[in-house]
């Protein structure tokens, strides 16, 4: 009798954990769709939300306008207005609303100008404007209102022969914003770990730090900003405008279980397998939640390097010196799956004799979850490039503006990740990683950042459709925006997509 109710025990319990799986899976449905612009620029980039209008705000880069989305009927989307912001810039990069109003970064012609941030009502009429540094790259509110902050990349000229220094403005509107004030805080004088990357040519650190995105702490106290090519942390104390520290994300080893990678594309086939090679993060978008009492930051590791005319970081294996007492060097460079891999050239010579001695590549596939010290409590190692090749084995690793390109990145960063957002439902915090090149969104339960578990993959792209014709739909994933069932038109939370190739911004139910 005692086996039997055990056995019933064990029965019940089962079907309640399965029962409670199924509860927590969660469903993307793409409902409705708008094509902003023409193919490949950048028609659709950033988004950000209005509760009270059920306005979505579009960063169009094609047009040079913030474009205006009444999404009352999700199904539906209907341009209500645009923004035209060369009146007081050249072009938009970044858009945030909060309470009503609008910010957006603007670029200065050239970019090496100091940048601008307008702020407009919703209906578009501008309120005021401040500037801010060189080529401000992402705008955001502080939890609390009372600040703007933009990433000001400070990118070098093509010709190198101008190169701001990166920074991050801090623009205080705790009076309103037509009385904001700036305080501009660049990296100068800051002393830095020997393992955050200074590499371009002849620049100070100060001007090889180029601020990526941001993310902000609850108490509206500390930013956290990517330092994209330099592979490292900012970290900002909004109350001083000061920068606290400058923390090294360190390099991810392909070489261990878990760790694979599709390094080639001129295999023909799926080939995910341990190289002896390091990946370089490089996060692009970060986002901050709590998890019990403990702040978390999160990263969408897409790699970047610095490229511009007469420099390049970037070589390919094969056509690169490595050093002849490099491991197995013979076997790797008559491996066909390898050959051709993106390669740094400026990471790896150890001994300064001019070949690389460790193989270093940009980005690292796969999105990950740190403490504000820059401790690495997870990362999603392989699980991109796997989930990928089961769901669309013909056209894994593709790129971005165009199909039928089997394999066409895997030499190069992947699926490359990049927008990330992060949205609570039912108690429970989410991750909805963007794919740049392969396209769709990647959601992961990381309520315990110890703990994280994939949940779905969802892409809204047809590989039978022609990209430039804009058959293909949605290409490019840019910026992705997490909207609550509590401030949705439909009652449901809901995910909005700005797909940049295509020029599409595409909202899907989360069910």
């Amino acid at each position: 009798m005692k086996k039997i109710v055990f056995l019933l025990l064990l029965i019940s319990t089962v079907l309640l954990t399965a029962t409670a799986a199924a509860q927590d899976t969660l469903q993307l449905t793409a409902l409705g769709t708008y094509a902003h612009g023409a193919f490949e620029e950048g028609a659709s980039e950033i988004a950000a939300y209005d509760p009270a209008g059920k306005l979505v705000f579009v960063v169009n880069g094609d047009s040079e306008t913030i474009d205006i989305l009444d999404i009352s009927d999700p199904t539906t989307l209907v341009l209500k207005g645009q923004i035209d912001v060369t009146a007081i810039g050249a072009s938009p990069n970044s858009v945030a609303v909060y309470n009503g109003i609008v910010a957006v970064a603007i670029e200065a012609d050239p970019k090496q100008d100091p940048g601008v941030v307008g702020f407009y009502k919703t209906d578009g009429t501008l309120l005021s404007s401040v500037v801010v540094g060189a080529l401000p790259d992402m705008v955001a509110f502080t939890p609390d209102g009372n600040k703007v902050l933009t990433a000001d990349e400070g990118e070098p000229s093509d010709d190198y022969t101008v190169d701001p220094v990166g920074s991050i403005s801090i623009i205080d509107i705790s009076a309103g914003v037509e009385t904001a004030t700036v305080q501009t805080v660049n990296f100068e004088g800051v002393t830095l770990d020997a393992a955050v990357r200074v590499y371009g040519p002849n620049a100070t650190p100060a001007q090889d730090m180029e601020p990526e995105y941001i993310a902000v702490s609850p108490d509206s106290s500390t930013a956290y900003v990517t330092l994209q090519e330099a592979n490292a942390l900012g970290v900002i104390d909004l109350a001083s405008g000061t920068v606290s520290a400058i923390i090294p994300f360190g390099y991810k080893d392909y070489s261990l279980p878990g760790n694979e990678l599709d390094a080639g594309k001129d295999d023909g086939k799926v080939n995910i397998a341990n190289w002896p090679i390091f990946g370089i993060y490089e996060p692009d978008s970060i986002a901050a939640y709590t998890a019990g009492d403990q702040l978390y930051l999160v990263t969408a590791n897409e790699g970047d390097t610095r490229d511009y005319d007469g420099y390049s970081e970037e070589g390919e294996l094969g056509e690169t010196a490595i050093d002849a007492a490099f491991p197995g060097l013979d076997a790797l460079l008559t491996e066909d799956a390898i050959l051709g891999l993106t390669v740094l050239t400026s990471t790896g010579d150890t001994d300064a004799d001019g070949d690389l001695d460790q193989l270093y590549i940009p980005g690292s596939r796969s999105f990950s979850i740190w403490t504000p010290d820059g401790t690495q409590v997870y990362d999603s190692g392989a699980d991109f490039e796997k989930i990928t090749a089961e769901a669309y084995p013909e056209d894994f690793n593709s790129s971005n503006n165009k199909n039928g390109d089997f394999d066409g990145r895997s030499d190069n960063k992947g699926p490359e990740p990049e927008g990330l957002a992060l949205g609570v439902i039912n108690e429970r915090t989410y991750a909805f990683i963007g794919l740049e090149r392969i396209g769709g969104v990647m959601v992961y339960d990381i309520t315990d950042p110890k703990g994280v578990t994939f949940v779905t993959y969802a892409n809204n792209r047809d590989f039978s459709g022609d990209a430039e014709a804009g058959t293909a739909d949605d290409l490019g994933p840019e910026g992705l925006l997490f909207i609550p069932a509590a401030d949705s038109p439909n009652g449901a939370n809901l995910l909005v997509v700005a797909n940049e190739i295509s020029g599409t911004t595409t909202i899907y139910q989360i069910q």
